[in-house]
């Protein structure tokens, strides 16, 4: 996923729409909208969606009987690429416990009752964010670190390296554990 990946409201409220991505509007990300939870779902199969603000009971754009809030997180949890992005679920009523044990089991990141406090959705919606940003930067180090292993690996060098500044020039460079070190 991209470094600029949108942040999706999802519900079928054009007002409401408006209303969230104006609370959120403070935060310098981009948003995008989706009215139905089929549209919802092709979006985040684009692979652009960092965090996904959607109302539960959204429905799908071939009527009631299409896929809900919670379905939509069902299928994006079943799809390795798309089960770690950060869901937010807004309700317009009290979640009942049977509401939030299922949203809490499908590993939604809160349950939120509208009409939300701009501020307190922000600050949620900021950290939840760059809380998955950090996560994706520091899977793609790990895969790129992996890479580069393996590559060593195949090319038979495994001897001693010297020791190369780390670019935080505050980190000392450090020693081949196979010499000993010793204080003058």
């Amino acid at each position: 996923m991209p470094s600029d990946a949108e942040i999706l409201i999802v519900d079928d409220h054009q007002h409401t729409l408006y209303a969230l991505e104006h609370a959120l509007a403070p935060l310098g990300l981009r948003t995008g909208r989706a009215t139905s939870s089929d549209q919802a779902l092709k979006q985040v199969l684009r692979g652009r969606v960092g965090l996904l603000l959607l109302d539960v009971s959204t429905p799908g754009a071939y009527g009631p009987d299409g896929p809900d809030g919670l379905d939509v997180v069902r299928c994006i949890r079943r799809l390795e690429q798309t089960r770690h992005i950060p869901v937010v679920l807004l309700t317009g009523s009290d979640p009942d416990r049977e509401l939030a044990e299922a949203a809490l089991g499908l590993g939604v990141a809160d349950l939120v009752r509208t009409p939300v406090d701009p501020w307190a959705l922000r600050t949620k919606v900021g950290h939840l964010y760059a809380a998955h940003q950090r996560s994706l930067a520091l899977e793609r180090e790990v895969r790129e670190l992996r890479a580069l292993l393996a590559a060593r690996a195949q090319d038979g060098d495994r001897g001693p390296r010297a020791a190369r500044p780390h670019p935080d020039g505050r980190v000392p460079p450090q020693r081949d554990a196979g010499r000993a070190t010793t204080a003058p």
